[in-house]
């Protein structure tokens, strides 16, 4: 009995255990008893989620305790106030929020940056460990490290929202602290997501329970779906390969490190997606919605629609809370040229470079003076920058070191060259292309490092296909003006005398612009998935390490990876490394072509799972279950977002 009610750090409460499902058995049944009972059945849920919390994070369940009597009181406080005595409650409850998210997230980042920009050295102290052993009068607690309270992230981001839609007017306060605290500690999605804002959920509080026997068909089969991906997809391919490779990269070919990158970028989809399908089908199960968090992101065809598609739950939140607060789309807020400076200021003092601060000094001299002399190019340069600030702290978000924020910032630049390519003409394209790969082609010869060689390899794929595209649209028939092979015209004359004909014809020219746009749409999805791999190799390098060392290993695991990609490479080995790996590479393949069905493939299965009778769906829960449990490690695999 104690040990049922004690924290075990290293058996902490997932959803692919065994007794994390005994839990929910028993919390079901309790709550199918007071279901119709909103206050009780909401006071009991509260409880439950902080009772899981405590076994999947222990005592950093008085942090969570905390800020929800902090945010609850203040909230009520602040709905009562105007003007500026408003904004205060407001800016209080966020400084209180964000100061707890960033002590316990980011004191390492914080001194080593310290250190390094100075030369003083900080020891990192556990305060609440020193005020315990105070209250204790021992030393229970060690005060040498901090522990990361897992999903501390996301439930900040979540009472954050709530403070702040209640400051807006979009919500009514909450009104009694019971209800508040499920609010804020849901266990489904408390310690990874996704981010429920309270505009959202808030109201759910109040709906009587109900549940449809479509419903509960769908539930069961995104649990089910959800486990298969974390077992089958993300902790077999990752413990039989992508862990070995990112450990010790120098140990293995460059082929096996491309490989192992690209395999990671489905399994951090398969990992977190498959915990967010398992949180919305247990939601459900008990009358609750949660939002969609993930839309097939690798058929996303630009990094602006893969940002759309992935996480978005997250995406969502940093639009509301921090882009379109900077200033969006439409200008320049305080905050913008705030963060600027900064950035801009760390990196030059990191840096210790002349040629850095040159650079930086030009770049920001020539946004100056475009923002000043052309006032057209005025909102779309300072919608660049907002949108490249939001996707920095997105990469803050993640983890606290460099390779996060460089993660960010490459995604940021992603999103931007995209907005900037989409209005250039095929020409312009082309030119760009071409001298970017003649330059690193010739940066490549004069200094052969792995990254050029990398770099120029893919643009001279981008090159290529550019040139394709600007062949193409150069002979291609204007629809707008004079054909330059006459078809249309054809087209229209015969459809005239002969409609039958005419529309034979039509059909023959609407396949071929179909197959054009399917094989350009092919490109770009490809072409982004790439880039959406390659920036990964900084995420992985900066994932599960301790936050204490995170920035050193994370550079060097990342350097290591780019050496051997970037090497050459022996390609008569290439078929006994997929011999000897066969089951991972074929499981890969299997979940990107799963991944990449048509939605409406998908929906008509899981629909067709959902409208089962009752004994066949039981039956094939079982089967699917114990197939699964075939694909288990020895270890338990702890979802890769627990730690944000």
């Amino acid at each position: 009995m104690e040990k049922l009610f004690a924290f075990d750090p290293s058996s902490p409460l997932v959803f692919t255990q065994f007794y994390f499902w005994v839990f929910f058995g028993v919390v079901y049944a309790i709550f199918s008893l007071l279901k119709s009972k909103r206050l009780m059945r909401n006071a009991f849920l509260f409880f439950a989620s902080l009772f899981f919390y405590y076994k999947t994070s222990g005592l950093s369940i008085l942090i969570l305790l905390f800020v929800i009597c902090s945010d609850f009181f203040i909230a009520k406080r602040m709905v009562r106030c105007r003007g500026a005595a408003r904004k205060a409650w407001l800016a209080l409850s966020v400084c209180i929020d964000l100061g707890l998210l960033c002590y316990f997230k980011y004191a390492y980042f914080f001194t080593d940056a310290f250190a390094q920009m100075t030369g003083i050295q900080l020891q990192v102290t556990d305060v609440f460990a020193q005020i315990g052993n105070m209250i204790a009068g021992s030393e229970r607690f060690s005060v040498d490290k901090i522990v990361l309270p897992v999903g501390i992230s996301f439930f900040i981001f979540q009472i954050i929202s709530y403070s702040v839609d209640v400051y807006r007017g979009d919500v009514e306060p909450v009104r009694n602290i019971l209800d508040f605290g499920f609010y804020v500690s849901f266990f489904p999605q408390l310690v990874a997501g996704p981010i429920v804002r309270a505009s959202e959920f808030i109201p759910q509080l109040y709906k009587p329970y109900s549940l449809s026997r479509r419903c509960f068909g769908i539930a069961v089969f995104w649990i089910l779906n959800g486990l298969a991906k974390k077992i089958i997809l993300s902790d077999y391919i990752a413990v039989n390969f992508i862990d070995r490779v990112f450990d010790n990269p120098l140990l293995f070919t460059g082929f096996e490190n491309f490989a192992a990158l690209f395999a990671y970028s489905l399994q951090v989809y398969a990992d977190f997606s498959g915990y967010t399908d398992i949180a919305i089908g247990v939601a459900m199960l008990m009358g609750f919605y949660l939002p969609t968090n993930f839309n097939s992101p690798y058929k996303a065809p630009n990094p602006q629609d893969f940002w759309r598609r992935w996480h978005m739950s997250l995406s969502r939140w940093l639009k509301s809370y921090l882009y379109i607060p900077l200033g969006g789309n439409r200008r320049a807020s305080f905050g913008t040229y705030f963060w600027i400076i900064l950035f801009a200021l760390i990196a030059l003092i990191l840096s210790g470079s002349w040629t850095v601060s040159l650079v930086l000094v030009a770049a920001g001299a020539a946004m100056l003076a475009l923002a000043h002399f052309r006032e057209e190019s005025r909102k779309k340069l300072f919608s660049n920058i907002n949108r490249f600030i939001t996707m920095l702290f997105g990469g803050m978000w993640h983890g606290a070191s460099w390779n996060f924020i460089i993660w960010g910032g490459l995604n940021g630049i992603g999103m931007i060259a995209y907005i900037l390519w989409k209005d250039m003409k095929w020409g312009v394209r082309l030119f760009l292309t071409g001298a970017l790969a003649i330059g690193l082609a010739a940066l490549c010869r004069w200094q052969p490092e792995p990254v050029w060689r990398i770099l120029s390899v893919w643009a001279a794929v981008i090159c290529a296909g550019t040139l394709v595209r600007f062949i193409y649209h150069l002979f291609r028939p204007d629809a707008a003006g004079a054909p330059s092979s006459g078809m249309d015209t054809a087209i229209v004359r015969i459809g005239e005398g002969n409609l039958k004909t005419g529309k034979k014809r039509t059909v023959i020219h609407s396949r071929r612009d179909a197959f054009t746009a399917w094989a350009g749409t092919v490109w770009a999805v490809a072409q982004t998935f790439t880039f959406i791999t390659f920036t990964r190799l900084f995420f992985r390098s900066g994932s599960n390490l301790d936050p204490a060392t995170a920035n050193k290993v994370a550079w060097e695991t990342a350097r290591n990876m780019v050496a051997q990609i970037g090497s050459e490479w022996d390609l008569s080995i290439i078929p006994d490394i997929c011999a000897g790996y066969w089951k991972v590479f074929a499981l890969v393949v299997a979940g990107m072509i799963i991944h990449l069905l048509p939605a409406c493939w998908k929906r008509r299965y899981r629909l067709g799972f959902a409208y089962l009778p009752l004994p066949v769906m039981a039956i094939a829960s079982a089967l699917i279950v114990f197939l699964l449990y075939q694909f288990v490690t020895a270890d338990t695999q702890p979802f890769i977002y627990f730690q944000f």
